[in-house]
C-alpha cells in the first residue's frame, strides 16, 4: 500500500467509525519509516516507543480528552495482563496497514485471525466490486467457512447466501438459455469456484451437509451431487421395499435427512423451481426411473415428488384399484383412493407453476378425474340396490337432493378425462360410461317411466313443485306488485341442467355479498327450446298454430326480438348476455334505464350440444357456461344494482359420452298424420293416435296450452331416430329434462348482512401444546376445525419448521377439504424430515402452516428442537 491509501484508510477510522483514538500495531515494524510522513488532519500520531504508557495514559484521559490520536507500535498487541493501556483499548479502535487487515476492517469481520484466511483469497479480493457485494452479506462474528461460503454466493450470483440458496443457484447454472443440459460440461460457475480457490471449501460444505463423498477427484461433479441427492430424497419417500438398483447412490442417513429438505425447498423456490423441473427429468431418464417405479405400489409412491414419472404410475394405479372396486356389488370404500389423489392434487408436478400448462392442465385434470369417478362409484354403491319410489313426487325430490349427482359426477369426470394426455385411462372412461348407463340411466329410467305413465302423465302436476308456465306470475309479477321501485333480472341459460345450477350456487355461495338458494320447477313437456322459453315469460295464454309455432297471447315468440316486444308490456326488455358483458358500467346502466324486468338470454350449453359437429363438447360448454353465468351475476350486482337475479333455463338435457345404438331408439315407423314437427326426443301434431313405444298427451295438461296440440316422447331416455347428433338431447320427459332449477341470487348491501357473506379459508390447529423434536422425523397433528361448506373453503398449506425465515424441515403440503361433521375425519398427521445440523435447544424454531397460494402465514406455535443423541443409526 502507498502512503496515500494508508492516510486515507486511517482517515475512514476516525471520521467513518467515529473513533477518538486508533491503535495502530505493525509487528514486522514494515510501515515504520512511513509514519513521520502522515498528514493527517487534526489526527495526532504518536509512536508509542518514544513515550512511557502513563505519560502516554495521563495526556489522552486528562491533559487532551478530546483530541485524535493515532497510537503506533512497532510491535504485536501485549497480552492482556501486560497491557498498561488495556482500558483505552477496549473503547478505541484498531488499524492496519497490510490488505487482510485492511479488508478485514471494511468487511467489518472481528476475528484478526482471519487475516491469514483473508491472504489465502487474495484472487477473490482483487475486485472491488466482488468486495462490495461481500460486504453486504457478511456478519462481524463470521468464522472461516462462513466467509467462504458467502464468497462463492457472490460469484454464483446466489440470491442468498444461504449454503442451500448457494446451491440451488449453482444446480439452476447447469440449465443452458436456451433449456438445455449437459450434465457432462463443467459449469462455468465451478471454474469460477476453482479460480479463486473456493472449490475445496464447497466439496467441505457438501461432505458436511449431506455426507456426500467421492471415490476419485474426476467424479466430484455437481452432476453426480445432484443425482445422489435427488436418489437419496426419493428412496427417503418410499414406504415400500426400496430399489435396489439405486441404493449405491444413496447419501448417508444424516446427509439424506439434509438431502429431503434442500430439495423441498429447491422445488418450493419461485425462481429456481423451472431448474428443478428439467434436472430432475433429465436425472429421472438417466437412471431409467420410470421401470423401477412401475414395481411399487401406489401407496408406496404417494408421498414421492422427486421425479415425473411417479404421477404417472399413482395415476396409472389409482385407476387400476378403481377398476377393480367397479367389479365389487354394493356398497364400495373409496376414501383411500380419493385421498390419494386429493394429496397429489397440490404436489410439485401437478400445481408447480414452472411446468408447462399442458402438462399441469393433464396431471390434475387424471386426478380430479380419479376423484370424480371415486365419488361416482360411492354413489353408485350407495344405490346398488336399485331406485324404488312410491310415487313421482319423491323420487322428484330424491333427485333435486341426491339422485343429481350422479349426472354431476359423471359430467364432471368426463370433463377432466378430456383433458387429460390422449388415449389416458380409456378403461376408466369405459368403466364410469358403463355404469352410468347401466347402473344409473337404465334402471331411473324403468322406475321414473313407470311413475310418469300410470301418475304424473296425467295431470304434470306434483305437490309442493311449480310448473314452469307459472315462473312469471310466481317468481316475478307478485314480487313487483305494489313496489314500483323493486326491479328484478332474470338469466335464462338455454339448457341449464340443474345439476350444473347446484355447481353454480355453490359457486356463488362463495361469492361476498351474495346469498343464492336453488329451487326447482316442473318444465313443460314436451321439454324443448321454443315451449319452454314462451313459458317464462309474462302471459295469459300458451297456444300452438297448425304447424307447431308457439304463442304468446297471440303472439310470436321464437325469436329475441319477439320476446323483447312481450317483455315490454310489463315494463320490461331482453337482452342478450354476449352484449351486456360486453357494456361497460354507464353503458349498461343506460341500456337498461328504469325497466324494471330484465331477461337476459344466455346461450351456451344448447348452442353447443345442439349441433351434431360440437355435441361432444357439451361438457366443456357447461364449464365455459358456469364461468360466464358467474360474471353475469357479478356484473348485473355490481354495475347494474341488481339486488334480485334468478337464474333459470328452458329446459335441461341428457348427455351420454357414448354414441346410442339401435337398442336406443324408438321405431315408432312412419310420421303418423297430423304431425307437425318431429324431432329425436318428440313430436307434435294433432289428432295423434296411440303409440305402444311412446307416451303421449296433450300440451293443454303438460303446459297449459289452448288448443288441442298433443305430442309423442320417447319412453325412458330412448330416442325416435339419430340424425343430426344423438349424444345431446331433450324434449322427453326424463328429470334431467324436466327438473328446471331456479337459483334465487341476493345481493345484500346493509353491514351486518354482508358480515354474514364473507368467505374464509376453513381453520387449522395443531393438536398439543409442548412441542419437542428429538428424532430425524417428527410427527404433527392437524385438525380442521370446520367442515367445508358455502362460506367456509377448502385449503391448502405447506407446512414445515422454521429458522428465521429459513425452513429446517421438509416442506409438505397438506389439503384440507373434509365437509364432514365428524371431528376424526377432519384429522391429518404430517411427518417432518428434520436437517442434520447442531440445533440449540433455547432457540424458539416455529412449526409455520403458510397459504399455498397466496404465502400467508395461517398460522404457526413455538417448537423446540433437542437433539441430544443422533447418529447414523437414527433414520
Amino acid at each position: 500500500m502507498n502512503l496515500q491509501q494508508i492516510e486515507e484508510a486511517i482517515t475512514r477510522r476516525f471520521q467513518t467509525d467515529g473513533h477518538r483514538i486508533v491503535f495502530w500495531n505493525d509487528p514486522d515494524g514494515e510501515f515504520r519509516e512511513l509514519v513521520p510522513e502522515l498528514a493527517l488532519e487534526d489526527i495526532t500520531v504518536v509512536d508509542t516507543s518514544t513515550v512511557g504508557a502513563l505519560e502516554l495514559k495521563l495526556r489522552l484521559e486528562r491533559e487532551d480528552p478530546e483530541g485524535h490520536y493515532l497510537l503506533y507500535s512497532a510491535l504485536e498487541e501485549p497480552d492482556l495482563e501486560c497491557d498498561w493501556l488495556l482500558d483505552i483499548r477496549l473503547y478505541s479502535g484498531s488499524f492496519r496497514a497490510d490488505r487482510p487487515s485492511i479488508l478485514l476492517q471494511e468487511l467489518g469481520l472481528a476475528s484478526q485471525a482471519l487475516r491469514s484466511h483473508i491472504a489465502l483469497r487474495r484472487k477473490f479480493f482483487d475486485n472491488k466490486q466482488r468486495v462490495r457485494k461481500l460486504k453486504g452479506l457478511v456478519q462481524p462474528d463470521d468464522p472461516e467457512k462462513d466467509l467462504d461460503r458467502k464468497m462463492m454466493a457472490v460469484i454464483a450470483g446466489a440470491e442468498h447466501a444461504d449454503f442451500y440458496g448457494l446451491l440451488r443457484t449453482l444446480f439452476h447454472s447447469l440449465v443452458n438459455e436456451d433449456g438445455t443440459i449437459d450434465l457432462a460440461a463443467v459449469p462455468e460457475v465451478s471454474r469460477q469456484l476453482e479460480l479463486y480457490d473456493l472449490d475445496e471449501p464447497f466439496w467441505e460444505l457438501c461432505e458436511d451437509h449431506f455426507g456426500f463423498q467421492a471415490e476419485t477427484p474426476s467424479q466430484r461433479t455437481l452432476a453426480n451431487l445432484l443425482r445422489r441427492l435427488l436418489t437419496s430424497d426419493l428412496l427417503h419417500q418410499l414406504r415400500g421395499p426400496e430399489s435396489t438398483e439405486l441404493l449405491h447412490l444413496r447419501l448417508p442417513p444424516a446427509g439424506t435427512r439434509s438431502a429431503v429438505v434442500f430439495l423441498d425447498s429447491w422445488r418450493d423456490s419461485s425462481s429456481k423451481a423451472e431448474s428443478y423441473r428439467r434436472l430432475a427429468t433429465q436425472v429421472g431418464h438417466e437412471l431409467g426411473i420410470r421401470p423401477l417405479l412401475k414395481a411399487l405400489q401406489v401407496q408406496d409412491l404417494i408421498r414421492v415428488e422427486t421425479f415425473p414419472e411417479v404421477d404417472e404410475v399413482i395415476a396409472r394405479g389409482l385407476v387400476q384399484q378403481l377398476n377393480a372396486l367397479s367389479q365389487e356389488a354394493g356398497t364400495v370404500e373409496t376414501s383411500e383412493i380419493r385421498d390419494g389423489a386429493a394429496q397429489r392434487l397440490s404436489t410439485f408436478w401437478v400445481e408447480s407453476s414452472s411446468i408447462p400448462e399442458p402438462q399441469r392442465t393433464a396431471r390434475s385434470s387424471a386426478y380430479e378425474s380419479i376423484r370424480c369417478a371415486a365419488g361416482f362409484l360411492e354413489l353408485r354403491g350407495e344405490a346398488a340396490p336399485g331406485f324404488d319410489f312410491s310415487d313421482a313426487a319423491s323420487m322428484y325430490r330424491a333427485y333435486e337432493t341426491s339422485l343429481f349427482r350422479f349426472d354431476q359426477l359423471y359430467r364432471q369426470f368426463c370433463w377432466h378425462a378430456d383433458r387429460t394426455a390422449p388415449g389416458w385411462a380409456d378403461d376408466l372412461r369405459a368403466t364410469i360410461e358403463a355404469h352410468y348407463e347401466n347402473g344409473f340411466l337404465t334402471p331411473m329410467a324403468l322406475t321414473w317411466g313407470k311413475l310418469v305413465e300410470s301418475e304424473l302423465l296425467k295431470t304434470w302436476r306434483l305437490p309442493n313443485v311449480s310448473n314452469q308456465y307459472h315462473f312469471y306470475e310466481r317468481e316475478i309479477g307478485q314480487r313487483l306488485k305494489g313496489h314500483d321501485r323493486r326491479r328484478s333480472f332474470v338469466i335464462i341459460s338455454d339448457a341449464l341442467r340443474y345439476e350444473v345450477a347446484e355447481e353454480l350456487t355453490r359457486r356463488l355461495n362463495g361469492t361476498y355479498r351474495l346469498e343464492a338458494e336453488l329451487g326447482s320447477q316442473l318444465g313443460v313437456l314436451p321439454s324443448y327450446t321454443a315451449l319452454g322459453m314462451a313459458s317464462l315469460l309474462p302471459h295469459e295464454t300458451i297456444s300452438y298454430t297448425d304447424k307447431g309455432e308457439v304463442r304468446i297471447d297471440g303472439k310470436r315468440a321464437a325469436s329475441f326480438e319477439q320476446r323483447d316486444q312481450i317483455l315490454d308490456s310489463v315494463d320490461g326488455m331482453a337482452v342478450r348476455a354476449s352484449d351486456l358483458l360486453e357494456l361497460k358500467k354507464e353503458e349498461g346502466r343506460k341500456l337498461i334505464g328504469d325497466r324494471r324486468v330484465v331477461y337476459i338470454y344466455h346461450d351456451r350449453i344448447d348452442a353447443v350440444g345442439d349441433k351434431a359437429a360440437t355435441e361432444g363438447d357439451t361438457f366443456q360448454a357447461a364449464a365455459v357456461a358456469l364461468d360466464e353465468l358467474e360474471a353475469l351475476v357479478r356484473y348485473v350486482v355490481n354495475s347494474l344494482n341488481g339486488n334480485h337475479v334468478l337464474i333459470t333455463a328452458d329446459h335441461g338435457f341428457l348427455f351420454s359420452a357414448s354414441s346410442p345404438t339401435e337398442v336406443d331408439k324408438n321405431k315408432i315407423g312412419k310420421k303418423p298424420a297430423g304431425t307437425a314437427i318431429a324431432k329425436k326426443r318428440y313430436l307434435l301434431g294433432k289428432e295423434l293416435p296411440a303409440n305402444s313405444v311412446a307416451w303421449s298427451g296433450q300440451t293443454r295438461t303438460t303446459a297449459r296450452a289452448d288448443g288441442d296440440m298433443m305430442f309423442w316422447v320417447p319412453k325412458g331416455n330412448n330416442l325416435f331416430h339419430f340424425q343430426g347428433g344423438a349424444r345431446f338431447v331433450h324434449g322427453g320427459a326424463m328429470l334431467q329434462e324436466i327438473v328446471v332449477p331456479v337459483v334465487t341470487v341476493k345481493h345484500f348491501k346493509d353491514k351486518r348482512a354482508r358480515e354474514k357473506t364473507k368467505t374464509k379459508p376453513v381453520g387449522v390447529q395443531v393438536l398439543g401444546t409442548r412441542h419437542r423434536i428429538t428424532a430425524p422425523t417428527h410427527r404433527f397433528q392437524l385438525i380442521q376445525v370446520e367442515p367445508v361448506g358455502d362460506r367456509a373453503k377448502p385449503v391448502t398449506l405447506k407446512v414445515a419448521v422454521y429458522e428465521g425465515e429459513q425452513p429446517v424441515t421438509s416442506i409438505e403440503t397438506v389439503t384440507f377439504d373434509s365437509s364432514s361433521e365428524s371431528i376424526d375425519d377432519r384429522q391429518r398427521m404430517i411427518s417432518l424430515t428434520l436437517e442434520d445440523r447442531d440445533f440449540d435447544k433455547n432457540t424458539p424454531y416455529r412449526l409455520v402452516l403458510r397459504d399455498h397460494d397466496t404465502g400467508i402465514e395461517h398460522g404457526s406455535i413455538e417448537v423446540t428442537i433437542d437433539r441430544a443423541i443422533h447418529d447414523d443409526f437414527d433414520l
